[in-house]
């Protein structure tokens, strides 16, 4: 069986575009057929360069593509066009949802999901609900890993104590208009403790610039929604950052809330928890979350663990031991046995 990975016609490729490279690069060096199919021409810029060393898959150029039906053709959610070529060469037609949002407004008007002939994978648990919900069908999970040797935390962090800053990390990228409505909040809170804080804009930058912003950061303010699966805020994790935002829905896949284990861990200033039922994972509250595009809910979080930074509160290290554990279960080798895996139930010849 051939597998060929659509990559839509983008000008910079974020993550979702990595992640589909990864799984044909797997695929590729495990010694399956698998090719890359770029719509147009690769686009220049760090988005395109991996942040891990792997053998890159072949590209077939999209005008040589000529699918089979024993072929399996892998599009993204977002181009439900784009199912064209496998739909009508009668090959498996696959459908990769690494954003629920865009799995329905993607579709022509009169066009359904529950009539066209394509089998779902997901890149997480929220989102197989999600596509079980709207489309009938269940999907695989298939998660994403995070570079653990890139993104990693480093011996010491900049000092807070004596007058050091709280150092907060934020990526306005998606709601940029919402992270600064939650930084004039957070400084309306209190804003002495605004003072002893300092924001690190993480914007252009390549995957180990991005790495060495949040090893130098103690907070990160996840501000995306809606998300399939959010890697920014377990790369943070993965860096040492204590993570304060919005699951984005898709999120909950890993994340926790760390004040709602214990009374012992304070009162929450903001409580929210998922009205949905969320998988069992073997780490404990790993950042402080709030419902999607609840400001005022972030900035009181977000000032929680700020002042945790500057008391050094104990309620810190149990919280960061819980995102590390988090982060050491995403990482480039657990995707790739899950990767080949699910190929093997694919083709087990």
């Amino acid at each position: 069986m051939k597998t060929y990975f659509f990559l839509p016609p983008v000008r910079q490729a974020a993550g979702g575009i990595t992640v589909l490279r990864r799984l044909a690069a797997f695929l590729a060096a495990a010694g399956r057929e698998a090719f890359i199919v770029p719509r147009e021409t690769q686009g220049q810029g760090p988005g395109w360069s991996p942040s891990e060393s792997f053998v890159e898959a072949p590209i077939k150029p999209w005008d040589q593509l000529a699918l089979a039906p024993g072929d399996l053709w892998v599009v993204p959610e977002g181009w439900v066009n784009a199912l064209t070529p496998g739909l009508n060469a009668g090959a498996r037609c696959l459908v990769y949802v690494q954003n629920w949002a865009y799995l329905l407004s993607s579709l022509p008007d009169g066009v359904s999901w529950r009539k066209l002939p394509v089998e779902f994978l997901a890149v997480s648990d929220p989102v197989a609900r999600f596509v079980a919900a709207t489309t009938g069908r269940e999907a695989a999970i298939l998660r994403p890993g995070i570079d653990t040797g890139l993104f990693r935390a480093p011996e010491k962090k900049p000092l807070v104590a004596d007058g050091g800053k709280v150092r907060i990390a934020y990526m306005p990228r998606k709601n940029k208009a919402l992270a600064k409505q939650i930084r004039e909040t957070y400084t309306a809170l209190d804003e002495g403790l605004a003072a002893r804080t300092q924001w690190v804009e993480i914007s252009g930058m390549t995957a180990k610039e991005v790495a060495e912003a949040l090893q130098s950061a103690h907070l990160f303010l996840a501000t995306g929604f809606p998300e399939g699966f959010s890697l920014p805020p377990l790369e943070a994790m993965a860096c040492g950052c204590l993570p304060v935002g919005y699951m984005g829905f898709g999120g909950a896949d890993y994340m926790r809330q760390a004040l709602r284990q214990s009374p012992s861990e304070g009162a929450d200033p903001a409580p929210f928890a998922p009205w949905w039922p969320l998988r069992e994972v073997p780490w404990g509250g790993n950042g402080l979350w709030s419902a999607d595009a609840d400001i005022l809910g972030a900035a009181l979080h977000l000032k929680t663990a700020a002042e945790w930074f500057v008391d050094g509160s104990p309620h810190l290290a149990p919280i960061l031991e819980n995102g590390r554990a988090t982060a050491a279960a995403h990482t480039l080798d657990a995707q790739r046995e899950s990767v080949l895996d699910l190929w093997q139930r694919f083709d087990p010849a």
